[in-house]
């Protein structure tokens, strides 16, 4: 760690030590043993409830939830990241619920009179003290303005930036030394904090999602869409209140839990009426003819499903932005039958260069071409020095094979990236963090579209995703943008090349041209050579001591071994060189590389 940072280390001590308890008592802080911290006794405290019967990510996931709201938010974050965490802890991450107590309704005013003036209550009818939803960074109230307009108050929670902030500062902490940890540095910690924190703090400022309301409520106006979002209360919002219209409506979740319920009900009354036969002949059950009520049911849930699928698709191929969350707790079903969808607090963008890409690993999967997707993998991610060509060339074949065979009414969509993130995961490929997104948010989308039980093939999405994207690449404004952008990179390139050639030249002549190399990792290394040759200049040496009798001596009366006039400093010298061999061997042998065969 470096010594800027130790100030910022004891300044967070007692921060420091609550999450490295509760790492301790999940079993998860086991690297940190490699460190000697001045507070490491703290985390051999057993008194904290066995947890064996629980897997490695339910006790990830337990321990996030310890932790607090910046912890619960970076799982969420790492939920949507299964190339980075891997499918599997990534599902357990997706459980990850906020379990806090919130804010009472007086730390509520104060933190209103705070951002709105103290006579903020001219602005309000009413406000109801009990919170619609509590979240890790607010909570949200329903409102009534003096006009009678329904809002919501989506409001900070006290005192939570300084405790996030603070938390980012030992997250980056925990970082660095992890990267000093050789099972953990290929996934490059630093790296990761850096990226991952700005996702955690940026939240923090409600400005952001009032402004993707408005853009999204200009793009789904301009497309004639039939869904509806919250509009804000621009004179209302600030950094750390957003006030927006209360939409009045059913949960898609609610929904899909009636649904389930009289599923349930049906069936159960259905052999009910059969065990109660009077002759006790055997009873076939034949369905009900669906009422009035069950067609219309099934028409919300088509309309539904249709509606759903052109918003994302709208959103995804015409604007390359998106809603990146779309389950079912954030969508709702307005009183007249439309979609309303909530939360644009996070959002993704991809640029033209990524979207073609996808584009192309689509091909490459619908024509089972291996070598071209390999390409587009190591294109759009960030592969480590050390991938192996080979295993990952075996991995892609047999995701080709499982995939680019099946039929179009039976592709799993949803199979097909939850794979491609276990291979990407596996050879420790990070994604950019929105490609990330867009498979977070595909996934999330066919699994709602799923629950609504609605025929839905999610083939279709990849059908007309390729009919859009071929019309937009042979388009005439395509090709023109692309002669635009080339000529423009190429006449930057002809004005700088002369004098950055010439500036070389004369750096040359002058002498001034260096070449600089840095190692990696070869510390570990340089430190095993000196102490085995440490260990074998002393065992040499020992050995002599013992030839020559150096005194003092042990056995001068010969015994029944035949020994006689042993150096004591001789025979100490061989038992302490060849424990340190034998402890070097072993080093050695557990990092993997004690021969050829083995090496990575």
């Amino acid at each position: 760690m470096k010594i800027t940072a130790i100030p910022q280390l004891y300044r967070n001590l007692r921060r420091w030590r609550e999450i490295l308890a509760v790492l301790r008592r999940y079993g998860l802080a086991d690297w940190l043993t490699h460190f000697r911290l001045p507070f490491r006794d703290v985390l051999k405290d057993h008194g904290g409830v066995p947890l064996s019967q629980y897997s490695r990510e339910e006790r990830f996931r337990m321990a996030l939830t310890d932790l607090g709201p910046t912890f619960i938010k970076l799982g969420q974050i790492l939920a949507a990241r299964p190339d980075l965490v891997g499918p599997k802890l990534g599902d357990e991450l997706k459980r990850l619920r906020v379990n806090v107590r919130p804010d009472r309704i007086e730390q509520v005013r104060v933190t209103l009179r705070q951002e709105l003036g103290s006579d903020y209550r001219k602005h309000f009818r009413s406000i109801d003290p009990e919170p619609l939803a509590t979240a890790s960074i607010g909570q949200v109230h329903r409102a009534v303005l003096n006009d009678g307009t329904r809002v919501v108050l989506k409001i900070q929670r006290a005192d939570i930036e300084r405790t996030m902030l603070q938390d980012v500062e030992v997250l980056t902490g925990l970082a660095q030394l992890a990267e000093r940890v050789e099972t953990l540095a290929p996934w490059g910690p630093s790296d990761m904090a850096r990226q991952l924190a700005p996702m955690i703090t940026r939240e923090l400022d409600f400005t952001r999602e009032r402004q993707n309301l408005e853009q999204f409520a200009e793009i789904f106006n301009r497309k004639n869409l039939d869904v509806v979002i919250p509009r804000p209360i621009n004179a209302l919002c600030t950094r750390r209140v957003l006030v927006m219209d209360e939409l009045i409506g059913q949960p898609l979740a609610s929904f899909l839990k009636e649904e389930e319920a009289m599923r349930r009900a049906a069936v159960e009354s259905a052999v009910e009426s059969a065990d109660t036969d009077a002759e006790g002949a055997t009873t076939e059950l034949i369905e009900d003819e669906p009422t009035d009520a069950d067609l219309e049911r099934q028409r919300t849930k088509q309309n539904l499903c249709e509606t759903i699928a052109s918003v994302y698709l709208t959103m995804l191929f015409d604007e390359a932005l998106f809603h990146a969350d779309p389950h079912s707790g954030n969508l709702i079903i307005m009183e007249d039958g439309g979609l309303g969808i909530l939360d644009f607090g996070m959002i993704g963008r991809i640029d033209e260069n990524l979207r073609e890409t996808i584009e192309e690993m689509l091909v490459a999967i619908s024509s089972g071409d291996q070598h071209r997707l390999m390409r587009l993998i190591r294109r759009i991610g960030d592969a480590p020095p050390t991938l192996d060509d080979s295993t990952l060339a075996v991995d892609v074949a047999e995701f080709i094979g499982t995939y680019g065979r099946q039929s179009l009414g039976a592709f799993d969509l949803t199979g097909a990236l939850n794979d491609l993130s276990e291979i990407l995961h596996r050879h420790a490929i990070k994604l950019p963090n929105q490609s990330a997104l867009l498979l977070k948010m595909l996934i999330s989308l066919e699994g709602t579209l799923r629950e609504l039980g609605a025929s839905f093939d999610s083939l279709d999405v990849v059908r007309s995703f390729m009919r859009r994207s071929m019309a937009r690449r042979l388009s005439p404004q395509r090709r023109v943008r692309q002669a635009r952008r080339i000529y423009l990179e190429a006449e930057n390139f002809l004005e700088a090349a002369p004098d950055e050639l010439i500036s070389l030249m004369r750096q040359a002549r002058r002498g001034e041209v260096r070449m600089r190399l840095e190692h990696q990792r070869l510390g570990p290394t340089v430190n095993r050579l000196v102490l085995g040759l440490m260990a074998s200049a002393v065992f040499l040496g020992s050995s002599l001591m013992l030839a020559m009798e150096v005194p003092p001596l042990l056995f001068q009366a010969q015994t029944i071994m035949g020994l006689q006039n042993v150096s004591l400093l001789g025979l100490i010298g061989i038992a302490g060189s060849v424990t340190v061999m034998m402890w070097l061997l072993l080093a050695i042998n557990r990092s993997g590389h004690l021969t050829r065969d083995n090496e990575d």
